[in-house]
């Protein structure tokens, strides 16, 4: 699921980071030494890490990746971190594809979906808050990356059965002494969906299976 496990505690200093970096020269690593050297010393503020590693910023280790670089020109800062928020909440896109503009209440009740009900409501909460405090950070003007063709194909085929998806069958060579037919063999995958009237919610679980199985 394209839903990051980061968030910030309190997000009144998420601006003033963000432009830290913008003024800071690059580091090898972004580490939490690097982190207090830019004066964020709280333990809140090394929750920065983990939410510029869910907006592919930064990779686990810690090395700055291109978006990283991108990000550095004040000319563009704004788009690169849209592009970065709508990876990570990609599910969150797919449920309502202006989910920038969606107020905190809703972003909530679509994540508390999302999440299958495994996240606590304070927790929901604080990614919500998270989400929104980013997403007004962003520049929205420009047009989200267009489907590929390959992927608009799948997205027009549906499953025969919306809960269950199954795979391709593999054919197994006759000189494996299975009789005069080929073996084959299939699997089914079950699918328990969530309890909600959002049909967006169920498209967006569906666009997730069959960009994840073959």
């Amino acid at each position: 699921m394209a839903l990051p496990n980061a968030y910030l505690m309190t997000t009144k200093n998420l601006d003033a980071f963000l432009k830290s970096i913008q003024s800071a020269k690059a580091p090898e690593r972004f580490t939490i030494q690097f982190l207090k050297q830019l004066d964020f010393t709280s333990s809140n503020d090394r929750l920065f890490l983990g939410v510029l590693k869910a907006l592919g910023f930064i990779d686990d280790a810690g090395v700055p990746r291109q978006r990283y670089f991108d990000f550095l020109d004040q000319g563009q800062s704004a788009r690169v971190l849209a592009e970065g928020i709508r990876e990570a909440y990609s599910d969150l896109f797919n449920v309502n594809k202006n989910a920038q503009a969606l107020g905190v209440d809703e972003v909530k009740n679509k994540l508390r979906t999302l999440t299958l009900g495994q996240k606590s409501d304070n927790v929901v909460s604080l990614m919500a808050n998270t989400f929104k405090a980013l997403s007004d950070l962003a520049d929205w003007k420009a047009a989200p990356p267009a489907s590929t063709p390959a992927q608009a194909s799948t997205a027009e085929k549906k499953p025969e059965d919306p809960t269950k998806t199954a795979a391709p069958l593999i054919a197994v060579p006759p000189n494996l002494d299975t009789g005069s037919r080929p073996l084959q063999l299939h699997y089914d995958i079950q699918i328990h969906l969530p309890e909600s009237r959002d049909a967006a919610v169920f498209e967006a679980i569906f666009a997730a299976l069959r960009k994840h199985l073959p």
